[in-house]
């Protein structure tokens, strides 16, 4: 049984038994000795003392664990003898400043003693094996061409990494062993007031555990796997870093230039007004989309450099509890906006308008024209569904649509009518009505002409709601149609025929309304057959023109054309053969 004793060393509390005890005054006050006579003796030998209480509270497991003389002779043999270091002020002074090991790996501090502004790049030179020089002109760069963007890393970093304080932390920043011989070094060089310091720094778990100078095989075969699976490590902990940095740099530049500031004016801007049903600020989306999506980028980033570093500082809970809060209510708030967005669509509402038409010449054939927009012109080819932002001549901001559709149907007596049916969604019935209500469109009648709009427009503060205008034709029975010419928008028109003719292919002929709803074409060719031009099969017509018959087989080719001009044919083996009508008759 051994007698415990508790010494206060370097501000640290620790429980070390007499025989350590004694083993470990002997060996400070043959330090002591060694360093009477030198400059700096006070500030050499309160770094050793640090170093040493750093070295205890590595290797204790809890604060009742008591120090034994193996702990002890551990220390001493990583710190050295006293007489193994003393050497000549001359011999010295023509030393490097520096002996680097080079077995010992840096760890990341700021070098307060060369900053300009937080130490940080000079940190990062001597943990990369670099100039500051060069750090400092990257930093400058990234921040020109991130708009700023670094400079909220830089201020992360600053809050992150500590700095060195102690001669022991500047060795290690450096990548030097930290021992007697170093320490003494270091303050020579002139490390002032270390002591001071020394008193108030809380040390934390830092350095290199004593391995075992006779391992055996299977030791160092563990040490290579465990060396490579570190390399892994620090590379998935710079991937971390450059995802982290990278998105908070991008969100940091989006947030001022287009959120807040609106120094950039992007086309996606006009989209989200166009859709924004809430009337939220974009500056306000900008913030929370920041938080919801910056904040787990910084932990991406702080979970590399904690990977990197291994006395990285923790942030702290207050820090994470509030970053946490952050993305959650930011989380929440744009949940709510979505849903409030999504509502603006639950209902549909339409209003319709109903009207007889008056054509001067009731006996000709009503001609039909589909005329385009005037709008459309400004390059701007963002929208939702065919919906754009656009200008009218005086200005305005418009919504512009090709959401038409024209119907043609048989009238229930004989009477020409129009209907225009608008349509739209909102968050009640009430006001998709109102909404409904508040839709351009027109048309028009010259002589026999009616002029159709292919588009509608509304204000741009009614935002989109699925706006729409569905236009019903009542032709009375009999009526006769024709189209001016074939519309660039003819896929807008919706009719039953005897042909069963798209929309674009009706304008081509001239028609009339039947009984059934239906029109029936006037002047289309008596025998029409068109197939798919996948399938080789050619086609064959017969109207008053004459015989055109144009057959295609696998690789076979004949065509035959009779007219008032004679008679043609042409395979794909032979030669253009005609036969003219004077040589008939």
């Amino acid at each position: 049984m051994n007698k415990t004793i508790n010494i206060n060393l370097a501000n640290l509390f620790f429980h070390i038994d007499e025989v350590a005890y004694t083993k470990l005054q002997r060996y400070l006050e043959a330090i002591k000795r060694s360093f009477a006579n030198t400059s700096g003796s006070d500030e050499i030998i309160a770094d050793i003392e640090a170093r040493i209480a750093e070295l205890f509270h590595e290797k204790m497991e809890n604060e009742r664990q008591v120090i034994t003389e193996k702990e002890v002779d551990e220390i001493i043999s990583i710190m050295g003898q006293p007489e193994d270091y003393m050497v000549d002020e001359d011999i010295f002074e023509d030393q490097p400043k520096t002996s680097k090991n080079p077995g010992r790996v840096r760890k990341l501090y700021r070098d307060i003693d060369n900053k300009y502004i937080g130490g940080v790049s000079a940190g990062l030179g001597h943990y990369f094996g670099i100039d500051a020089l060069w750090v400092r002109l990257l930093w400058i760069l990234l921040t020109i061409f991130s708009w700023g963007g670094f400079v909220f890393i830089y201020g992360l970093l600053w809050i992150l990494i500590p700095e060195a304080v102690t001669t022991a932390q500047k060795l290690d920043m450096r990548g030097e062993a930290v021992n007697i011989s170093n320490i003494e070094k270091k303050v020579k060089e002139g490390f002032d007031d270390v002591a001071e310091k020394v008193k108030n720094v809380d040390y934390e778990k830092v350095g290199t555990k004593v391995k075992d100078s006779s391992k055996s095989f299977f030791n160092a075969i563990a040490d290579i796997i465990m060396f490579f699976f570190k390399i892994i490590g620090k590379f998935i902990g710079i991937i971390l870093i450059i995802i982290g940095a990278s998105g908070i740099v991008a969100l940091f530049v989006g947030l001022f230039t287009v959120g807040i500031l609106d120094i950039i004016h992007l086309p996606g801007i006009d989209f989200y007004y166009m859709v924004n049903s809430t009337n939220t600020p974009v500056w306000l989306v900008s913030l929370l989309g920041f938080f919801a999506i910056g904040i787990p980028f910084f932990f991406l980033m702080y979970l590399g450099l904690k990977i990197l570093v291994n006395n990285l500082k923790s942030i702290g809970n207050i820090a994470k509890f509030t970053l946490l809060g952050l993305w959650l209510i930011a989380i929440i708030l744009l949940t709510v906006f979505g849903i409030r967005q999504a509502a603006a669509h639950a209902y549909t509402g339409n209003v319709s308008v109903e009207k007889e038409l008056v054509f001067q010449q009731p006996d000709q054939p009503i001609k039909i024209r589909i005329k385009p927009s005037d709008l459309g012109n400004n390059g701007n080819d963002i929208g939702i569904n065919g919906v754009v932002l656009d200008y009218t001549e005086n200005g305005e901001e418009v919504l512009l649509s090709e959401d038409v559709r024209l119907n043609i149907k048989t009238s229930r007596d004989s009477i020409a009518r129009i209907e225009i049916r608008k349509n739209s969604n909102g968050n009640s019935f009430k006001n998709a009505t109102e909404t409904a209500g508040k839709i351009n469109y027109d048309y028009a009648i010259q002589d026999n002409t009616l002029i159709f709009d292919d588009f509608l427009t509304t204000a741009k503060e009614n935002k989109y709601r699925d706006q729409e205008v569905r236009i019903y034709l009542y032709l009375p029975i009999g009526a006769k149609i024709k189209f001016d010419k074939s519309p660039q928008n003819c896929w807008i028109i919706r009719v039953n025929n005897d042909k069963n003719m798209d929309g674009c292919e009706i304008t081509k002929y001239a028609w009339q309304m039947d009984e059934n709803g239906e029109l029936q074409c006037l002047d289309c060719p008596d025998i029409m057959e068109d197939h798919d031009d996948d399938d080789n099969n050619g086609k064959i017509i017969i109207n008053e023109d004459g015989v055109d018959i144009d057959i295609k087989g696998d690789g076979d080719n004949f065509k035959l054309k009779i007219d008032e001009k004679g008679v043609q044919f042409k395979t794909n083996e032979s030669k253009k053969m005609e036969i003219k009508k004077d040589t008939i008759q």
